[in-house]
């Protein structure tokens, strides 16, 4: 069976453990693909992705893909909760305590000047295929900033990271649940409360971002085969703090997908247990 895998460690580590189960209880043969998300869903309806394994929104696909044409269905939720912002390192919030409340960041615009951003603020992307609403917010916002891509959700990291150590400035696109929390708190800046339909059109958006229940689509032809691989999928549910520990496991502790899979499921059978067909 073929599983997407979206840029990001957090979706690796669900997709590391789902792999090792589903090689190691269930004799599956598994394929891990690397995608963009657009990717992963066009591949749901051309037959080469069998499931998604974490998806965060995505209202337009899954119109498309569930509701329309049918080639694909919901397989509930994965338990974690999918938090995206604007962030700045701690040392930030603390030396200006206003910079928090988006009314102010203009204020401070030359404190992130940069040779990439023109003249004006840098504003740090991850990978310039996630889906986000910085270039949009920026200018319904009026704010003196342009988006910069690091490149990579590693390379964002790693910005975060040298940010607050070095005590240079940053601010950026950052998300929970993310390993990287757990060891820096970055700090979020309230942008307007998110209502309901508020970002419905991408080019007028000016508030915050949805908080998201993370779930899982899989092909409908794979899922009605009847394999016990679906069923183990559908069942799969675990914490933020569970995704962290493998996600650590994988970038930190530079371990093998296979082998962050088999330290977290030794340390948690009783989990594991309750997803299996």
């Amino acid at each position: 069976m073929n599983v997407a895998v979206n840029p990001w460690v957090g979706y690796a580590a669900n997709a590391a453990v789902v792999s090792y189960l589903l090689k190691e209880q269930l004799g599956c043969t598994v394929v891990r693909k690397d995608l963009t998300e657009a990717a992963s869903w066009e591949g749901l309806a051309n037959g080469g992705v069998d499931v998604i394994l974490e998806t965060w929104g995505h209202d337009a696909e899954k119109k498309r893909y569930i509701d329309d044409t049918k080639v694909a269905v919901e397989l509930g939720l994965t338990g974690n909760k999918g938090v995206i912002g604007w962030y700045v390192p701690p040392w930030m919030a603390t030396q200006y305590p206003d910079i928090t409340d988006w009314k102010n960041l203009d204020k401070y615009a030359d404190l992130f000047r940069t040779e990439q951003s023109g003249g004006k603020g840098q504003f740090l992307d991850g990978d310039p295929s996630f889906v986000t609403n910085d270039a949009a917010l920026i200018r319904n916002l009026k704010l003196d900033y342009t988006v910069v891509y690091a490149g990579s959700e590693d390379k964002l990291i790693a910005a975060f990271r040298a940010a607050q150590t070095d005590r240079t400035p940053l601010i950026g696109y950052f998300y929970a649940p993310q390993w990287l929390l757990s060891e820096i708190k970055l700090v979020h800046i309230a942008l307007p409360t998110y209502k309901p339909g508020c970002d419905a059109d991408p080019k007028t958006v000016a508030c915050d971002y949805q908080p998201y229940d993370l779930d899982k689509v899989g092909r409908k032809k794979f899922v009605d085969s009847g394999s016990p691989a679906a069923t183990l999928i559908k069942n799969f549910t675990w914490t933020d703090e569970d995704q962290n520990a493998v996600a650590r496991d994988l970038t930190v502790g530079k371990m093998s997908p296979d082998a962050a899979a088999k330290k977290w499921l030794d340390a948690h059978r009783a989990v594991w247990q309750e997803w299996m067909p």
